[in-house]
């Protein structure tokens, strides 16, 4: 098979008329230019170049194939402008799996801008909080909370430094009162939701002092989260749910953090993919958009920024 730089090299030597300036001209020695004209023709079975001491001159069958090489150059080049184009534009079908409460109230919102720039791209959206199997659903990349546990997924952080909030509606604290010590969490209507194949009762938190962890109870438990969200939202109990999930809920008055000081559990929201070669333009793209719009959602509950553990 002919080599690209082959090709090259013999073009070049036929337009300057000298072999050694072809070389030059691709940054190659004497001897390995020598070397690839040998090569070239004798792959072809014909001399294409005559060469002297002093002059370099096309023989007939040098002259006839300098056509073709120039064509298959070009033909070349405009397949490398055609990929290098479509790399730089962001279409086809992006699939994606997302947890039912941060996909319906923020990713849904956000995924209309991303098409809305990007309009050639097809987004395909599964909404759930089971985790997805990425080596047989049929999902690109999955967004999640807390630390996957497939060792063998890649995952790439969206918002670390995410972590769950105790919050309840107005409604609901002016009935029952407001809980001032974790403790009193035992005399209130605690919504829970399933996490994985358990009911996740078993609250855990950091006083500044120690850790603190206590079994809830309450009337009610669904393994979708978003309805634990909507039942606290009703004014139903008080929910432990992670900040980006009730964030847009509290700003607006909906919901209202209990016991700010605490240290809550941890959950970090992560993109996980089965293979690296998954990351694709869109997927990068989405990747920072999600970044930039966690980290203005974190940066408005003061309590994340200055505490690390």
């Amino acid at each position: 098979m002919l080599r690209f730089d082959d090709l090259q090299l013999f073009v070049r030597a036929a337009d300057l008329g000298s072999l050694s300036a072809a070389a030059r001209g691709m940054d190659m020695s004497a001897a390995v230019a020598s070397a690839a004209l040998k090569r070239i023709e004798q792959q072809l079975g014909a001399r294409l170049l005559a060469r002297s001491t002093r002059s370099l001159r096309l023989t007939v069958e040098g002259e006839g194939f300098l056509e073709y090489a120039r064509a298959a150059l070009s033909n070349l080049d405009e397949g490398r402008r055609l990929l290098a184009s479509g790399q730089d534009q962001v279409s086809g079908v992006l699939q994606l799996s997302a947890p039912s409460d941060f996909g319906r109230h923020l990713l849904l919102p956000w995924l209309d801008e991303f098409q809305r720039e990007h309009p050639k791209l097809t987004v395909r959206l599964l909404l759930g909080d089971r985790i997805a199997d990425l080596f047989r659903q049929p999902v690109d990349i999955a967004l999640r909370y807390g630390e996957p546990e497939d060792s063998s997924l890649v995952a790439l952080p969206i918002a670390p430094q995410n972590r769950r909030v105790l919050c309840a509606a107005p409604g609901y604290l002016a009935r029952h009162g407001e809980p001032r010590h974790l403790e009193q969490l035992a005399q209130h209507n605690c919504l829970l939701y399933m996490l994985g194949s358990r009911v996740h009762d078993h609250w855990s938190f950091h006083d500044g002092k120690r850790e603190v962890s206590l079994t809830v109870s309450g009337d009610r438990f669904s393994d979708d989260a978003d309805v634990v969200r909507l039942w606290a939202v009703a004014g139903a109990g008080i929910a432990y749910k992670s900040w980006l999930d009730v964030a847009a809920d509290v700003l607006a008055g909906r919901l209202k953090v209990l016991m700010p000081e605490l240290l809550c559990e941890r959950a970090p929201l992560n993109l996980l993919c089965a293979h690296r070669a998954q990351l694709s333009k869109p997927v990068n793209l989405l990747r920072e958009m999600l970044v930039s719009r966690c980290e203005l959602l974190s940066s408005q509950f003061p309590g994340f920024s200055d505490i690390d553990h």
